[in-house]
């Protein structure tokens, strides 16, 4: 089953529960994937997918910050509660200890040594994190650990 297909069972499915949060949450996936199917002019594969989930994931991510920084801790718990939603589609993330390794075997393999050339072992990093859901963000962190 593609996973636009499980979207759209599971909205019936969130339907026939009466589970508002829940179905909300996935209209605004199913309207992200079909405005993405749009811009492309054909359907979304299921690798393509997943970065749109990931990019919703990230999006709620960077406005939970931004609503605890303003005092808005209602609208942050909103977002929190999306982002249970919609990280039940990504794959299994990757743990600290397997970021940490492959940022290891990135800089080993690249020979990198200076921070003038972090992409380079960052593309590599997240290359080796292929097929499992990694944060950028946390990639840079053990990126800059490990090159200064």
């Amino acid at each position: 089953m593609l996973l636009r297909d499980k979207v759209n069972a599971d909205i019936a499915a969130a339907m026939k529960a009466k589970e508002p949060t829940r179905l909300s949450a996935l209209r605004m996936l199913k309207a992200a994937i079909m405005n993405k199917g749009v811009e492309k002019g054909r359907d979304l594969d299921d690798a393509e997918v997943l970065q749109v989930v990931a990019s919703l994931v990230k999006q709620r991510r960077d406005s939970i910050e931004q609503y605890e920084k303003a005092g808005r801790a209602d609208l942050a718990a909103k977002e929190a509660d999306e982002i249970k939603v919609i990280e039940a589609y990504l794959p299994q993330a990757a743990s600290p200890e397997e970021i940490e390794q492959a940022v290891a075997d990135a800089v080993a393999e690249t020979g990198v040594s200076s921070m003038k050339e972090m992409g380079v072992v960052m593309k590599a990093a997240m290359a080796k994190l292929q097929g499992k859901s990694a944060d950028g963000k946390m990639v840079s962190e053990a990126v800059k650990a490990k090159l200064s």
